[in-house]
Order: C-alpha cells, then sequence, then structure tokens
C-alpha cells in the first residue's frame, strides 16, 4: 500500500456511503479517484463494480494497487470528470464527487498548489496546459483583478491585482513563495485569520483546472449515466462549488424550476430528474477534529426518478 495512504483521510466517508449506498451488483463512478479513498471504501462495502476517474498522472501507481486487489471489480478510466458521460458509456447505479484540489496535490510542494511550500507555481491538476504562472505574469491588471474577486471572493481584489503587475515588472513571478509574499504585503495577517494568499490561490487554481466549469458539466453527465433510483453524490469545500451544486439539484428536482405557468402539474413532474433531493450535510465535529481540512465540507445527494425526466436538458 501507498505509505502516504493513511495520511489522506476521505472526507466525511460514513455520509458518502450512506447517500451512496452501494449495493452487491451495481456499478459505482469514482469521479474524482485522488488517492482511491472512496473507491476502496465503496468496494469494501458492497460485492459491486467501481470506475474511478482522474486527470492527475500521479494518482496511476494508487489505481494499479487498486486494480491488483480488486480485478475486475476496479476500473480506472484517466481523464476529466467534466468529460464524465463520454468516459463512462455505461448506465450506473450511481456517482460521487469530491471536488477540488485533493489532499495529495496540496501535500506535494512541488505541485504548487500551496503557499505554505515553495515551488513552482505550477497547480495543474492534469500537469498540462496554462499555469498559474502563466496567468500572473500575462494577464492585464483588470483580468487579474476579476480572476480574484470572481474565483477567491477576494475584497482586495483590484490592490493585489496592482501589485502583482507592479512586481512584475521588475522579474517574472515564478514560485509560490514569491506570489505569497506579493499577497502578503497588501493583507496583513490576523492571528485567527486565513493565510492572505487562501483566497488568491483558490482562485487561480480554479480557472488553471476550468474547475467550475467541469463541476457543471460533469453533474449533468454523471445524471445522464444514472439509472432510474441512481444516487449522486457530491462534496464541495466552497461557496462556488457549492452553489452550482445546490442550484443543480435544486433546478433538477424542484416543482420551483422555471417551467411555464400553464403548465399542468403532470408537466412539472415529467420535467423533474430528481425524486429525491438532500438537505445540506456537514461533517461530524469528531471528524473535523481527526481531519481539520474536512471543516469546511458540505455533502448533497439527490436520488434519481424512475421516471428519467429530460436529462439532456440538465439545468
Amino acid at each position: 500500500m501507498n505509505p502516504d495512504y493513511q495520511k489522506h483521510f476521505p472526507v466525511m466517508l460514513p455520509e458518502v456511503l450512506s447517500a451512496l449506498a452501494p449495493k452487491d451488483g451495481g456499478i459505482y463512478v469514482d469521479a474524482t479517484f485522488g488517492n482511491g479513498g472512496y473507491s476502496e471504501a465503496i468496494l469494501r462495502q458492497a460485492d459491486c463494480k467501481v470506475i474511478a476517474l482522474d486527470r492527475d498522472p500521479d494518482v496511476l501507481p494508487r489505481s494499479q494497487e487498486l486494480k491488483n486487489k480488486y480485478g475486475n471489480r476496479f476500473e480506472f478510466r484517466a481523464g476529466q470528470f467534466g468529460d464524465f458521460a463520454d468516459l463512462i458509456t455505461e448506465n450506473i447505479d450511481g456517482a460521487v464527487f469530491d471536488i477540488g484540489v485533493s489532499s495529495m496535490q496540496l501535500d506535494e510542494g512541488e505541485r504548487g498548489f500551496s503557499f505554505s511550500k515553495e515551488a513552482s507555481l505550477d497547480m495543474r491538476m492534469s500537469k498540462t496546459g496554462t499555469t498559474a504562472a502563466d496567468l500572473v505574469n500575462n494577464c492585464t491588471e483588470s483580468e487579474l483583478a476579476d480572476i480574484i474577486y470572481k474565483y477567491g471572493e477576494e475584497k482586495k481584489s483590484r490592490q493585489i491585482a496592482k501589485k502583482i503587475v507592479e512586481y512584475r515588472k521588475n522579474k517574472p513571478i515564478n514560485t509560490t513563495k514569491e506570489l505569497a509574499d506579493i499577497i502578503s504585503a497588501v493583507l496583513h495577517r490576523t492571528p485567527k485569520g486565513i493565510h492572505p494568499a487562501t483566497r488568491t490561490f483558490q482562485a487561480l487554481r480554479i480557472v488553471v483546472n476550468d474547475e467550475l466549469g467541469e463541476l457543471q458539466r460533469g453533474l449533468c453527465g454523471a445524471t445522464r449515466r444514472l439509472r432510474p433510483e441512481g444516487h449522486l453524490v457530491v462534496v464541495d469545500f466552497h461557496s462556488l462549488e457549492d452553489r452550482i451544486v445546490k442550484d443543480y439539484l435544486k433546478n433538477n428536482s424542484s416543482k420551483t424550476r422555471h417551467i411555464s405557468k400553464y403548465a399542468k402539474p403532470q408537466d412539472l413532474e415529467d420535467n423533474m430528474i430528481f425524486g429525491y433531493c438532500s438537505k445540506v450535510i456537514l461533517p461530524s465535529e469528531a471528524e473535523i477534529k481527526v481531519n481539520p481540512r474536512s471543516r469546511s465540507a458540505k455533502l448533497r445527494y439527490a436520488i434519481k426518478k424512475n421516471n428519467k425526466g429530460n436529462v439532456n436538458e440538465c439545468h
């Protein structure tokens, strides 16, 4: 087993398994494989098959461990979960998403996701494409401010963007420490507050990996592949993600969806994809003590109706 495995806690694992409700003979998708915590727990819970997705090439050794251990009951498919409907062609009984950067990626300082470890300013989950350094060195001041405000919800985005542009006139910004120091010159850390760079790093990571677009496409793709009464489970960690998940589940299950006021009750019912949508579920105090990263986690899940609705028009 990977020696780091025990360091990486699958967030809200009991709640995820309860929401997913894996059954013998079922097919389940772990759309965000990471270090395989959910995948292995599902395989242990029921005599089922798990198909795992991930775009990070660093997960391949761990996926091979599970393949060696569980044989044909486990399959790994490389790719991003925004392409869910293309990567998964079979009908499935459930899917689980753990949204955002994984503990493994945060702990691997050289990946550039964390401001707490000096590394190249990378942040690419797939290790391909535009890096965070490309953004901070090439975007205009206005573009940077918009990114930091929209995706980091940082109130002082304009001051941070201005300081970045001033700094890069003399030299490119190439490392996590450089960027964190630039931000810290604008925002001063308070004793109980988060690190000044937290929101800016979040914003850059989201844009580099198109995380919100991936989430929207992934949810719709998973819904299309769910069998009637299939379960869709999502764990997210910040307000931008949670708003997308909450609205998606609500708009595809609630009778308050924007449908013509002249529609008959049966028409409303037919347009609902999910027959059940949970309220938000939060981690236990006991889990937060053991795994502080779970503090901001929120879990939501939905169960597909027997009549599957107009899945080609997910909202």
